[in-house]
C-alpha cells in the first residue's frame, strides 16, 4: 500500500525532501515501512518510466527510537553502491499540557438582602460553532464580596482546544440554595491573555452586568476579577521519552514447573515441535519482537523459575536460562529462543510456581536506575507461566514495591489452567494491595491468558499486552516530574508548531 510520495528534485544526487509523511504510531504494533527512491526522467512524472535507485525497509519503532535512521539503499537484495537514505521523525502530537489558575475578586455587587453575596465563577470555552462549553466551575465562597477561589488545574485542550486566541467567557454568579443563582457580571478573555499572570504578575478584568451598563449612567462595573497565577505544567508524551533516548529494557521469565508436563512428551507445554513453535515461544516472540526496537543493545536477560538446575539440581526461581549468572543476557529475541531450547533438556521441571523472586530481581535493576533521576531506562518484565502462582502474598508485595519504580510487568498465562487469581494482579478490576494493605502507586501489571489468542495472530496478543505500556511509562516519569533526557531545542520548537 503506497502511503505517499515526495516531490521530485531535479538533477541532484544528494536531495533533501521537504515533503512530510504523517503516519499514526502504535507502540504495540510492528509497523513495517518501505522507502523507495526512483529517478524520474525529465519529461515524465510517472513511475513506469522511472529508474529504481534502491529501497530500504525498517519499522516505525526503529525510526522513532533512533529519531534519525540512516540505512543503505538496497537494489535487488544488494547494496546500491554507496547510496543511503536518512529518515528523521518528529511527533505531531496534540497539546497534553495542563494549566493551573488561581482567581480572586474584589468589590462584587451584593445580591443578598440579609448577608453578602455567595460568589462562584464559571469559565466557558467558545467553540467554532458559536456554542459554549463549560470548562470549570469554582467552589462557592459564602458571604464574601472579595472571594479568593481555590486554584484549579485544567488541560490546555479543554480550556481552549489548544488555541491561545480562542475566546473564553467568564461569569460570576451569586449562589442560591434554590438553584436560581443571581447573575453578578461577566467578562471575556483568552488563554494568551491569562498567560500574562505567569511570573508573579496579575491580570485583572472588570466584571460587567450588561443590563446595568445599559440602564445606569455612571455604572462602572460589578466588581473586579483578578487572576493571581497561571502556571503551565508540561506533560511529556511516550514518544518524547523514547526520542529523548529512553531505552526499554526487556526481560523474560519462563515457567519451568512440573505442571507444564515432560518436555519430551508431545502433550507438554514445553514440547519443541519441529515445525510449530509452542505457546511459550509464540508469546515470547510476539511481545519481544516489538520491545526489541526500543532497546539499542538488543541484549535481553532471560530467566527461568520453578526448576531444579545443574550442577547440584537445587530448585531456583530466578536462574539464567543460558546458565551464566554473571551475564544472563541473550543476543536478540532469537538468542532467547535458542537459550530456551538448549536449556530444556538440562533441567528437571519442578515447583512451586513462585514469581516474586523474579519481580524482585528486575525491581532491583529498576531501583538502581532511579538513582540517575533521568528517563534513561524503563524495564518491562514478561512472565510466561502455565499456572496458578503459589506465592501470591509475596507477589502482591513485590508488585506494590515495583509500582514505585520505572517498570511494568506483563504476565501471559499459557495452557488451560484456572487463571482467576491472576486477574487480581491486573489492577483493571480494582486496586491491588499488598498483604499489609498498601495500594499500588500505579497499575503496572497486564495479565492475558494465551488461550484467548490461540486462533488470532501473534500481533493481536502483543497488541493486547503492550497497549498500556506507553501510558505506564508516561505516568511514571510525569508523576516523578522527570523530563525526557535530550529534547533538543529544535525538537521542542518543531513540536509546538506541529498541527
Amino acid at each position: 500500500l503506497q502511503v505517499d510520495r515526495t516531490e521530485v528534485i531535479r538533477t541532484c544526487i544528494n536531495p533533501v525532501y521537504s515533503k512530510l509523511f504523517t503516519v499514526d504510531f502504535y507502540f504495540e504494533e510492528v509497523q513495517r515501512l518501505r522507502f523507495e527512491v526512483h529517478d524520474i526522467s525529465s519529461n515524465h512524472n510517472g513511475l513506469k518510466e522511472a529508474d529504481f535507485l534502491g529501497g530500504m525497509e525498517c519499522t516505525l519503532g526503529q525510526i522513532v527510537s533512533q529519531r534519525k535512521l540512516s540505512k543503505s539503499l538496497l537494489k535487488h537484495g544488494n547494496t546500491a553502491g554507496k547510496s543511503s537514505i536518512t529518515v528523521i521523525a518528529e511527533e505531531l502530537s496534540g497539546n497534553d499540557d495542563y494549566v493551573e489558575l488561581a482567581f480572586n475578586a474584589r468589590k462584587l455587587d451584593d445580591k443578598d438582602f440579609f448577608s453578602k453575596s455567595d460568589p462562584f465563577l464559571e469559565i466557558f470555552r467558545m467553540n467554532d460553532d458559536a456554542t459554549q462549553q463549560l470548562v470549570h466551575r469554582t467552589e462557592v465562597v459564602m458571604n464574601n464580596l472579595s472571594p479568593a477561589w481555590k486554584s484549579f488545574k485544567v488541560s490546555v485542550n479543554s480550556l481552549c482546544s489548544g488555541d491561545p486566541d480562542r475566546r473564553l467567557k467568564c461569569i460570576v454568579w451569586d449562589w442560591d440554595s434554590n438553584g436560581k443563582h443571581d447573575f453578578i457580571g461577566e467578562f471575556t478573555s483568552t488563554f494568551k491573555e491569562m498567560r500574562g499572570a505567569m511570573e508573579g504578575k496579575q491580570v485583572q478584568w472588570e466584571c460587567i452586568n450588561p443590563k446595568y451598563k445599559a440602564k445606569k449612567k455612571n455604572y462602572k462595573n460589578s466588581g473586579i476579577v483578578i487572576l493571581n497565577q497561571c502556571k503551565i505544567h508540561k506533560m511529556h508524551s511516550f514518544l518524547d521519552y523514547i526520542m529523548g533516548g529512553c531505552q526499554i529494557q526487556f526481560t523474560v521469565a519462563i515457567d519451568f514447573t512440573a505442571s507444564n508436563g515432560d518436555p519430551r512428551n508431545s502433550c507438554s507445554l514445553h514440547y519443541i515441535h519441529p515445525y510449530q513453535p509452542n505457546e511459550y515461544l509464540k508469546a515470547l516472540v510476539a511481545v519481544g519482537e516489538i520491545c526489541q526496537d526500543y532497546d539499542s543493545d538488543k541484549m535481553f536477560p532471560a530467566f527461568g523459575f520453578g526448576a531444579r538446575i545443574p550442577p547440584e539440581y537445587t530448585v531456583s526461581h530466578d536462574f539464567a536460562i543460558n546458565f551464566n549468572e554473571d551475564n544472563p543476557e541473550c543476543a536478540g529475541i532469537q538468542g532467547v529462543v535458542e537459550a530456551y531450547q538448549s536449556c530444556l533438556p538440562k533441567l528437571q521441571l519442578y515447583g512451586p510456581t513462585n514469581i516474586a523472586p523474579i519481580i524482585q530481581k528486575v525491581a532491583k535493576s529498576a531501583s538502581e536506575e532511579t538513582n540517575t533521576k533521568e528517563a534513561s531506562q524503563y524495564f518491562i518484565l514478561l512472565i510466561l507461566t502455565d499456572g496458578v502462582i503459589t506465592d501470591m502474598a509475596d507477589t502482591r508485595e513485590a508488585i506494590v514495591h515495583a509500582s514505585h519504580l520505572p517498570m511494568s510487568v506483563i504476565i501471559v498465562g499459557v495452557g488451560n489452567a484456572d487463571f482467576s487469581d491472576m486477574q487480581m494482579l491486573d489492577g483493571d478490576d480494582g486496586i491491588l494491595r499488598s498483604p499489609k494493605g498498601e495500594p499500588v502507586l500505579r497499575d503496572i501489571v497486564q495479565f492475558v491468558p494465551f488461550r484467548n489468542f490461540k486462533h488470532a495472530s501473534p500481533a493481536a496478543l502483543a497488541k493486547s499486552v503492550l497497549a498500556e505500556v506507553p501510558n505506564q511509562v508516561v505516568d511514571y516519569y510525569n508523576g516523578k516530574g522527570i523530563k525526557p533526557k535530550c529534547s533538543s531545542e529544535m525538537y521542542e520548537s518543531s513540536r509546538t508548531l506541529a498541527p
